[in-house]
């Protein structure tokens, strides 16, 4: 029973440090790319930029006061139990970009390359999001009014929420002129692609099939050097007409190319099978 106490508060303490990492990350693409070249593609973090150019709060502060109103209208729609970590997400993005704000502020950008600019706001609020994400948390914002929608009507969330990234890029567009917004236009599409690419890669496995006249060295090797299981099953080979013994696991990239390395040594005629898995569940890596 300690030793479950223990497990679920290491776990607790795993999930706090790597929601507030990702939150920190976004933040500093937010404050220190986004916002200094007016790239409004989107989000609680675009139309604050919006409103910082039109009026005497900064970006951190118009998003604290979006954010906060986010999280009551949410209290309302879908109660305290449903906001769950939204509500600390929200506020805590907000406090990051207020505290990078007031820590280093940016009169100007890092550059002159718009273009560079572009795929640094793109890329570090990406990664941000997708550890969130990953973690099965929200970096709360629209993806409040996205609960409410979804819970309340029948309107394709996906479509709506696109359509107002779309909208507020086009307002940066008419602020700022034509040719930063079509880099929120831009910046707004390739988000999508990283964010997915970057939940992915963080993801990934490699699923190993073996077939070998030495199954019992190789178990021993994932066993006791790889510290990780296996499944043994017999099957019978087509092609050579006898049973033969197969072994599948499941490994990380590093692991796998010990594996097969040692297999190589230990038996170069085995039949070896390598296929990427985006996701897996279970004792070991990702919890349900």
């Amino acid at each position: 029973m300690q030793d479950i106490k223990k497990l679920l508060t290491r776990e607790k303490l795993i999930y706090f440090l790597l929601l507030n990492f990702g939150l920190a990350v976004l933040a500093a693409g937010v404050h220190f790319f986004k916002a200094p070249n007016n790239f409004a593609f989107g989000g609680t973090s675009g139309i604050s930029i919006l409103i910082s150019s039109l009026t005497p709060f900064n970006v951190g502060t118009a998003m604290l006061l979006i954010n906060a109103v986010l999280v009551v209208i949410g209290l309302v729609f879908l109660g305290p139990k449903r906001m769950g970590v939204t509500i600390y997400s929200s506020m805590a993005l907000s406090v990051f970009v207020d505290l990078f704000e007031r820590i280093w502020p940016m009169s100007a950008p890092f550059t002159d390359d718009k273009f560079l600019e572009l795929c640094y706001a793109v890329i570090l609020p990406a990664v941000g999001s997708a550890i969130v994400f990953n973690i099965g948390a929200s970096s709360g914002g629209t993806d409040i009014v996205a609960m409410i929608l979804s819970d309340k009507t029948s309107i394709e969330i996906g479509k709506a929420l696109l359509l107002s990234d779309f909208l507020i890029a086009l307002a940066a567009g008419g602020l700022y002129g034509v040719r930063t917004g079509m880099y929120c236009v831009l910046g707004l599409l390739a988000k999508a692609f990283v964010v997915d690419g970057v939940i992915e890669n963080i993801n990934i496995r490699k699923k190993i099939t073996i077939v070998s006249q030495h199954p019992d060295e190789i178990l021993e090797f994932i066993i006791n050097d790889l510290k990780r299981g296996a499944t043994v099953y017999t099957a019978h080979g087509a092609f050579s007409g006898r049973d033969e013994e197969v072994i599948t696991t499941v490994l990380g990239r590093r692991q796998a190319v010990l594996l097969r390395n040692y297999i190589r040594r230990v038996d170069p005629a085995s039949f070896i099978t390598i296929v990427n898995s985006s996701e897996t569940i279970g004792k070991g890596f990702r919890s349900i």
